[in-house]
């Protein structure tokens, strides 16, 4: 099961322990300075690519050192630095996609990033975002078995439709049958499991899985 991990350029404070994530993740992406928070962290740069016009020639030279292909490309285009790191990841036709960094600094690049999950899962593959006290993913009409995760213990779920039907949510600590939500509906958030595991399907929509801890308990 091949795994992507893209760093984007996101506030340093949001991000995850990323050893956590060594074994998860088979080929690391750096989207403009991400290339460098993945040389800093001493990760491997499989691939660095953006315009790297937020960095500085320390830290481009770091990335030179470290990154086994760079592809470096104008400013002013159409696409984000980001959108293009997914591209590259889309070309190696993984199962999962990981994106750090995405998250904090601009609303609206935080906003679209969180509709690339869209995207991917469109394109039949499995996108998480991951910062230091959320870990998000985009789930569509089935059902699941859900493990508990001490790192985020806290699990919402939000309609990223307009409408999200037939939920139910069993070994939960609020559990739930047949239930539908809206936009602007609070019925599903800061639920908790009882045990280990507990499951929860729907019937029609698209949902975002949160979850999540307290920002002093990270």
């Amino acid at each position: 099961m091949l795994s992507v991990g893209i760093i984007g350029n996101g506030p340093d404070a949001l991000l995850p322990e990323l050893s956590h994530y060594k074994d998860k993740v088979d080929i690391w992406i750096g989207a403009d300075r991400g290339a460098y928070v993945l040389a800093a962290n001493k990760i491997p740069i499989d691939y660095a690519v953006g315009d790297f016009d937020s960095i500085t020639a320390a830290e481009k030279a770091a990335i030179i050192q470290h990154a086994i292909s760079i592809e470096e490309f104008p400013s002013e285009k159409d696409e984000t630095d980001l959108e293009i790191a997914l591209n590259k990841a889309f070309m190696l036709h993984p199962e999962r996609i990981y994106l750090f960094g995405v998250t904090g600094g601009r609303l609206d690049h935080e906003l679209i990033n969180i509709q690339l999950l869209y995207l991917i899962e469109d394109k039949g593959i499995h996108g998480y975002i991951v910062d230091k006290t959320n870990q998000l993913e985009m789930i569509s009409p089935g059902s699941y078995t859900i493990l508990r995760d001490e790192m985020y213990p806290y699990i919402s779920f939000i309609p990223y439709t307009k409408t999200v039907e037939g939920i139910h949510l069993t070994g939960f600590y609020y559990p739930l049958t047949e239930a539908d939500i809206s936009w602007g509906s609070t019925l599903c958030i800061s639920n908790k499991l009882l045990s280990k595991s507990g499951t929860f399907s729907f019937e029609k929509g698209i949902l975002l899985l949160v979850k999540s801890c307290d920002a002093i308990q990270a």
